[in-house]
């Protein structure tokens, strides 16, 4: 399919391959640190892809030497010094939306990480739903080494790396490979630099030719159930199977399955 390319800010180049919209951050001198700025304009880009029914999936990448450094800390450091509780707060407030979002999106968001990811940027990848990193690549949570917790980056990671692995990388601060961090639940894969645009574009396409109607319906209840009792996640399970089971893109599925051909999803192909 052609590639479409649009530039909705300056911080975040936004462009379209088929169904996949890719979002990559733009600030490479500043190693793609999250200021308040850019947690906003990638909010708004988000918002516009998972509002546009032609996007699948959505991929998340990053222009420069590094995919993400976490928060800007000569922002944080101005904001530290006047003691601006109130600033810092809709700091952290705006990055944690952003997180959540991430994870309760109806469309999958996968993590393209080319080079190192810290702190809030690690914390970026562990919130998307797939991550697919370059062989270079690196990530740490290294809040201890500045006195400063990693507390919030802490609560993806939990719920992405057995508790052991997201403790070592939370309390030593140290840098652990992408090998490490394939070992660790915290990635997919592992792809080489030369190839990894190129295994992210694939993946998401092949994501997005699935039937959009199912991973909306499933996605968010993947994230829902898993803080749940048996008894609770089987119910929330349920009435979300009932809605999806009703569903046009159920109905061609099982259609085409029956009929030995291959689907045309409503969701994908929607009546004029």
């Amino acid at each position: 399919m052609t590639s479409v390319s649009r530039q909705f800010d300056e911080l975040i180049d936004v462009r379209r391959e088929g169904s996949v919209a890719w979002l990559t951050l733009n600030r490479p001198k500043q190693y793609n640190a999250l200021s308040l700025s850019l947690l906003e304009a990638l909010s708004k880009d988000l918002e516009q892809a998972l509002s546009d029914s032609e996007i699948g999936v959505i991929v998340l990448a990053a222009n420069g030497p590094g995919f993400c450094a976490g928060h800007d800390l000569k922002e944080v450091q101005l904001l530290v010094r006047e003691r601006n509780e109130t600033a810092l707060r809709a700091l952290l407030d705006t990055c944690n939306r952003l997180m959540v979002r991430i994870m309760t999106a109806p469309k999958p968001v996968i993590a393209c990480v080319h080079s190192l990811a810290t702190a809030a940027g690690c914390q970026l990848v562990a919130a998307c739903d797939l991550a697919v990193a370059s062989s270079e690549a690196r990530f740490a949570t290294p809040g201890v080494n500045i006195g400063l917790f990693c507390s919030t980056p802490s609560v993806p990671l939990t719920r992405n790396l057995p508790r052991k692995f997201a403790l070592q990388m939370l309390l030593t601060g140290d840098t652990f490979t992408a090998e490490d961090a394939r070992r660790m639940a915290l990635i997919n894969e592992i792809t080489p630099p030369e190839t990894l645009t190129e295994r992210c574009q694939e993946l998401a396409s092949h994501i997005a030719s699935r039937s959009q109607a199912s991973i909306g319906f499933g996605k968010p209840l993947y994230q829902i159930q898993i803080d749940q009792g048996l008894d609770e996640a089987f119910a929330s399970a349920t009435e979300v199977m009932l809605r999806n089971l009703l569903d046009d893109d159920a109905a061609e599925g099982i259609d085409a399955v029956l009929g030995k051909r291959e689907p045309v999803w409503p969701s994908s192909n929607p009546r004029p």
